[in-house]
């Protein structure tokens, strides 16, 4: 394979969009050529390391709530067992389109398979259905939130 060219500048920027964006995969072709870069999600509570620090921008969904103790609900909150946990990066949004009434509200009884939400990722709409029946008891992001991957969305109990 000696006459492989790898573009390791593209590499870098393509490593730093992944940095900047959250996403964990990012590919580019061109004619005959195709660079796929990708990385695992960083665990939620990882302290160190650098690339915690691209996760900077998470604090922000997190601080969503008006509570103080906020920013460390989301942690304690993901494993909640009613939880419903955001499988993806995306936008959050509630209704399916500005002038129709919201999926679900809090305090509603909702059933398994029920959609909660969408998640805008890449121009697509992809439904965050409930996993499985029982109350609403809270919606943790709003309308147009930016959501991180692991992130709780909901609680149903």
């Amino acid at each position: 394979m000696s006459g492989l060219l790898v573009d390791a500048e593209a590499i870098r920027a393509l490593a730093e969009i992944l940095a900047e964006t959250g996403l964990t995969e990012i590919e580019v072709s061109e004619k005959d050529s195709r660079i796929r870069v990708a990385r695992m999600p960083a665990p939620v509570q990882a302290v160190a390391a650098a690339p915690q620090a691209v996760a900077a921008p998470a604090p922000a969904p997190a601080a969503a709530p008006a509570e103080a103790a906020a920013p460390a609900a989301p942690a304690d909150l993901s494993r909640h067992p009613g939880a419903v946990n955001s499988p993806m990066v995306g936008v959050a949004y509630l209704t399916p389109d500005p002038s129709s009434p919201p999926f679900a509200s809090e305090g509603q009884i909702v059933t398994a398979g029920q959609t909660l939400m969408l998640i805008e990722a890449m121009k697509t709409f992809n439904q965050i259905k409930a996993p499985k029946g029982g109350t609403l008891k809270a919606l943790l992001v709003a309308s147009g939130d930016p959501v991180e991957y692991g992130q709780p969305l909901a609680i149903i109990e």
